[in-house]
């Protein structure tokens, strides 16, 4: 039975809290996207226009990593106060620091304007955008899985991170539009700025939004338990959540960045270094890459809840197994479609990839909190998520890049991704199920209440 903390609310409330994470972290991701996009497309010109084009893409992808390196950092901050203040609070400041932070990118002076200055300023306003994204992924995410029950966990929870292909989508869909209409002069002259500076009009909706969603219940829950057993120790103080999370949930931790690596890598190398792969290598137009990128990302859109209701009904582990094999198998098929030439290979090889992403991203948000108890939750899944980031999605479109460079061949980059696979296969191998864990009760001694839980299913 349920505990009142857990019990499921209503369904029309559920829902808004839902669109809500799921708006905010669409904004969010968008920003953060969008960078990406243009670190591939025109950054190596305005930002770095003194290197050789592919040397300046490699710079480029240099600031678009900086970002990545942030993301712990947003991590322990917002994990710490989100397990102490709440999740609304910090989700309300990630939100207003993304937005910003690409505002301001938008109005930015170029190379040619100021100087060295200019790239200077770009990788300070990116590592603003990695410490906001390090902390909204973990809160967004664990509004709604506290907020919903056990039995339709991974499908609710699944929809905020349809916020990555809708912000995918967004950023794509802006910039595919703006190639469309604008000569390449254009563009690079003043249009490029346009997608950035809409990013205030979006955080002022994101925020309305957010501000009248309430507060998880079952955190509010566990802050008066933590209240009472302070008040009975005689004031001792509690530890910090960091802390609490490397001595209970260390093996948890680990498990979480070991999933990330093959979600993280094959993410960033199928949407952000296609970009440059499909125009530089095969010689395909920018538009005709835009606009594969975007209507796959539609699709991942789509599949992502179709996903999570699945691991609802068969387990977080086996739908998460399904998309690292599936990706790690589809990378050598992948670049030989690309190599075609053809707009309708590139969007098979990008769509497909997409599709075995999302087994693997689906389940993630209700998996990691699953993993972790109430008071260090925040902390446990952003620390996770967030830390295998700086080795996995950072590097990997700079990675890529090198790799091409070095090679001329899409072949080491295959097995680059392959061999991320390989590494999510193992971890997801020593996870276990969460599936219809009551989030209430998550123990703080993790792999003790796993082994109980286990024993009472048998």
């Amino acid at each position: 039975m349920a505990s009142p903390a857990s019990a499921p609310p209503a369904e029309s409330n559920l829902k808004r809290i839902v669109a809500a994470s799921l708006i905010g972290t669409t904004i969010e991701w968008y920003d953060f996207f969008l960078y990406g996009s243009a670190a591939a497309l025109v950054f190596n010109k305005l930002f770095f226009p003194e290197s050789d084009p592919l040397v300046g893409t490699l710079l480029s992808f240099l600031t678009y990593a900086v970002g990545f390196a942030a993301r712990p950092l947003g991590a322990l901050v917002f994990g710490h106060y989100g397990d102490r203040l709440g999740r609304k609070k910090l989700l309300v400041l990630s939100l207003l620091l993304m937005g910003g932070a690409t505002f301001a990118i938008g109005l930015l002076p170029t190379h040619a304007a100021v100087g060295s200055i200019a790239p200077v300023l770009l990788t300070v306003l990116r590592l603003v955008q990695g410490f906001a994204l390090g902390g909204e992924w973990g809160g967004a995410v664990l509004l709604v899985s506290e907020h919903g029950d056990a039995k339709r966990r991974g499908f609710w929870a699944s929809w905020p991170q349809t916020g990555a292909p809708a912000g995918q989508l967004l950023a794509t869909g802006v910039l595919s539009a703006l190639t469309a209409l604008l000569s390449d002069s254009a563009f690079l002259s003043w249009g490029w700025r346009i997608p950035f500076l809409l990013s205030g009009v979006l955080v002022i909706v994101g925020l309305w939004i957010r501000l009248s969603v309430d507060e998880s219940p079952v955190f509010k829950a566990a802050l008066a338990a933590s209240e009472e057993r302070k008040a009975a120790a005689a004031g001792q103080v509690e530890k910090m959540p960091l802390v609490a999370v490397l001595k209970h949930h260390w093996r948890d931790v680990l498990i979480a960045m070991g999933a990330r690596m093959a979600e993280n890598i094959s993410y960033y190398v199928i949407t952000a270094f296609i970009l440059v792969y499909a125009t530089t290598q095969v010689g395909l137009s920018k538009q005709t890459a835009l606009n594969t990128v975007l209507i796959a990302s539609a699709v991942h859109f789509a599949v992502i809840p179709a996903w999570g209701a699945l691991s609802d009904r068969i387990g977080r582990r086996p739908v998460y197994l399904i998309g690292a094999v599936g990706v790690g198998a589809w990378m050598f098929p992948f670049f030989m479609l690309i190599d075609s030439g053809t707009f309708g290979a590139l969007l098979l090889a990008v769509t497909v990839g997409l599709v075995l992403h999302g087994a693997m991203y689906a389940p993630q948000a209700a998996f990691f909190s699953e993993m972790f108890a109430t008071r260090m939750r925040y902390s446990g899944a952003s620390i996770g998520a967030q830390f295998s980031s700086v080795a996995a999605g950072a590097p990997a479109p700079l990675i890529a890049t090198a790799l091409l460079a070095d090679y001329d061949s899409s072949t080491p980059i295959a097995l680059y991704v392959i061999a991320a696979a390989l590494l999510t296969v193992v971890a997801i191998a020593c996870a276990r199920e969460t599936r219809n864990r009551d989030l209430s009760e998550v123990a703080e001694d993790a792999p003790r209440a796993a082994a109980a839980q286990v024993r009472a299913d048998a």
